[in-house]
């Protein structure tokens, strides 16, 4: 079982503590340190000894203007009330309500997504691929995804990785746009 590494970003040393306890109990996860603004972890990002980062959303503009974080999945840690587009642009958000069983399964999901924003050669959509895109674009989960569709939730996120890997978009709302744009749903439908 591979294990994924993991940086925590968060002013709150109580809130980063926390999740860094969470997921060090997890055979999956390694937390690799905790840190208290974006670039201190800039460098280790650069260096490709993490996978996924988790980071207060307090932050986000310090995020959006670090390249370095462009290509690795960021998860955000919601724990004050903010802007809801903000939160859309993460790629999974966890709050101080998640359990630690749910913390442990969105860190560990966003970790495997891909990493790259290159639209692949191949950027043509399958039809499975294209039913997955509405699904979540209309705000469906992964399981439910997988019981509307009758396959395996695993077949899900296959599916949506490719997506994302021939989009080059990791966001839900990113997703939701693409699809409105490309006719495949209609903005009413949402």
């Amino acid at each position: 079982m591979k294990r994924y590494r993991v940086a925590i970003v968060d002013v709150a040393s109580v809130v980063a503590e926390g999740i860094a306890s969470i997921l060090s109990r997890s055979p999956r996860a390694e937390v690799v340190g905790i840190y208290r603004h974006i670039a201190e972890v800039e460098s280790i990002v650069a260096s490709g000894k993490v996978d996924v980062v988790v980071v207060s959303v307090a932050l986000y503009y310090e995020i959006e203007s670090s390249s370095a974080l462009m290509n690795i999945p960021v998860v955000g840690m919601l724990s004050s009330l903010a802007e809801e587009e903000i939160v859309r642009r993460f790629n999974a958000t966890i709050t101080l309500f998640s359990s630690s069983e749910d913390v442990e399964r969105i860190v560990a999901e966003a970790a495997e997504q891909p990493s790259e924003h290159n639209i692949s050669e191949s950027h043509e959509l399958s039809e499975r691929e294209r039913d997955v895109l509405i699904l979540v674009a209309r705000g469906f989960t992964n399981k439910e995804i997988a019981s509307e569709l009758n396959i395996s939730p695993h077949t899900v996120i296959s599916h949506r990785k490719n997506i994302v890997h021939k989009t080059g978009i990791r966001s839900v709302a990113g997703l939701t746009v693409y699809a409105v744009l490309n006719k495949l749903i209609d903005s009413e439908q949402l």
